[in-house]
């Protein structure tokens, strides 16, 4: 229980990374949403890998390179339902951008990405 905690609050954490990147992106730089949320879950992603290895997971003695190639093969398949999902609520239900990144995060964060993690990356 205490790493699927840990593992939430790193994911909370590396959202808030996400989503600042995300605003600031389409608000300052007045990028187009979808583009905006890739740079988002990419610096994220970036930021999570490194609490998972060393805070969640404790594998920072496991090879970093097979680790990382795993971890980037997960995080492919995150980008796409994260982009897609952003896409596909903010576009067909003309919710705000923001709202649709919420509600994708969490349907990603919690039934792909927590499981993909623990199972196949920081095994």
């Amino acid at each position: 229980m205490l790493t699927f905690l840990k593992a939430q609050t790193a994911s909370a954490v590396a959202t808030v990374v996400d989503f600042l990147v995300t605003i600031i992106a389409v608000e300052f730089f007045k990028s187009w949403y979808v583009t905006a949320s890739l740079l988002g879950t990419v610096c994220g992603g970036v930021f999570h890998f490194a609490l998972g290895r060393s805070w969640v997971f404790h594998s920072e003695d496991a090879d970093v390179v097979p680790q990382a190639m795993r971890y980037f093969i997960i995080w492919l398949g995150s980008i796409f339902l994260n982009a897609a999902g952003v896409y596909v609520i903010t576009h067909y239900s003309g919710t705000s951008y923001i709202i649709s990144k919420v509600i994708t995060s969490l349907l990603v964060g919690i039934g792909y990405n927590y499981l993909m993690q623990k199972k196949f990356v920081f095994r």
